[in-house]
């Protein structure tokens, strides 16, 4: 089914980047309210949208209680409508954009037309396990004054998944999570509901492309109880060629924007915290990045390069002076030219990991 788009944010139609969080307008009184809305925003995801519909359609407790619906940002890797009406069989409302907006008009788009008290925005290439929606009910109906609600989260990368520990041990209310979110993000995209009044409040996702989910988490957490389940329900696709996050990634953009995104933060904070708070951001920040110029260096170490130099001008903790000089030292010895000629001309079929042990580190 295809419905028409309603027009986008008539204050700044061409902003592809809002300045400010967009207004998000309270649903018409005479509008039907079921309790869920599952938008799911596509672009260029064909290839794992039906594993995302699907995911959602396995847990359906029908029209009446959950409104399902991919909004489409002009995606140009195949016919998306048509992959809508095969998986969804007239259950899954399909729009799309008349031009590309870009990710964050494309999120707002979705919660304009989602018309559930509670909202989840999964994204075209995640997936929910079986449980996740029965999971999020049992934590707003004990927990009615949570804006948001969320579980853990398994991460999928093209060649498996895995699972870090979960971020509380216990389900409930997590305590102090403004000041936890201020330090580094503690939730992904899939794992999280929230309910449509509070967008209604705060309003939409705007400053970034890479890192508006954070800043979003956080602004919530900055004006009401956030809960979590520890039980791992909502899967998040990790580093797909594709995606922002990669992109943001090759050209160094997901450092600018996380930049920008902690300062932004800096005014959800107590004021004697923000300083602290920020350079923790940092240095955490710059962490992964470290790490990340370490990883990328074996497949792209164009990226790799980039993300050392972010990591650098983030922070000079020790730890991140540590990491850098372990990718340096790789990048100036040759490493993977060293791998090469060894597996190739000396001992092939033979590792040379014990030979090359103090680099790789």
């Amino acid at each position: 089914m295809k419905v028409k788009m309603p027009s986008a944010d008539t204050a700044t139609p061409l902003e592809r980047i809002p300045s400010v969080p967009p207004t998000i307008a309270a649903v018409p009184a005479h509008v039907h309210r079921p309790m869920w809305s599952v938008m799911i925003p596509t672009y260029n995801c064909l290839q794992y949208l039906q594993e995302t519909i699907e995911s959602v359609l396995a847990q359906d407790p029908g029209p009446e209680l959950m409104q399902i619906a991919v909004v489409d940002d002009c995606s140009t890797d195949g016919d998306v409508k048509a992959l809508v009406d095969a998986v969804g069989k007239n259950r899954v409302e399909f729009f799309q954009q008349t031009s590309n907006l870009g990710s964050l008009r494309n999120l707002e788009s979705c919660l304009n037309l989602s018309t559930g008290h509670r909202v989840h925005l999964l994204h075209g290439d995640d997936k929910v396990a079986p449980g996740f929606y029965t999971e999020i009910d049992t934590l707003f109906t004990k927990y009615p004054e949570a804006g948001a609600a969320f579980t853990h989260i398994a991460y999928m990368t093209e060649d498996a998944m895995f699972i870090n520990p979960p971020f509380e041990r216990e389900e409930g209310i997590v305590k102090d999570f403004l000041l936890k979110m201020a330090i580094t993000i503690r939730v992904q995209p899939p794992a999280i509901v929230v309910k449509r009044s509070v967008y209604e409040q705060l309003g939409s996702f705007f400053a970034v492309h890479y890192g508006e989910d954070w800043e979003m988490w956080t602004r919530i957490a900055a004006h009401f109880p956030v809960a979590y389940s520890p039980k791992c329900l909502a899967h998040y696709r990790y580093l797909t060629n594709n995606s922002i996050t990669q992109h943001s990634i090759k050209t160094g953009q997901n450092v600018r924007d996380i930049i920008k995104v902690f300062n932004i933060i800096q005014n959800y904070l107590p004021i004697d915290k923000r300083s602290s708070l920020r350079n923790a951001a940092l240095t955490n920040y710059a962490i992964y990045c470290a790490s990340l110029a370490n990883n990328l260096y074996f497949t792209d170490t164009e990226a790799a390069l980039v993300q050392a130099k972010g990591a650098f001008t983030m922070s000079k903790h020790r730890r991140v002076l540590y990491s850098l000089f372990k990718f340096y030292l790789k990048y100036f010895i040759g490493y993977n030219h060293i791998k090469y000629l060894w597996s190739k001309f000396i001992f092939p079929g033979k590792t040379i990991k014990l030979l090359l042990l103090p680099f790789t580190f």
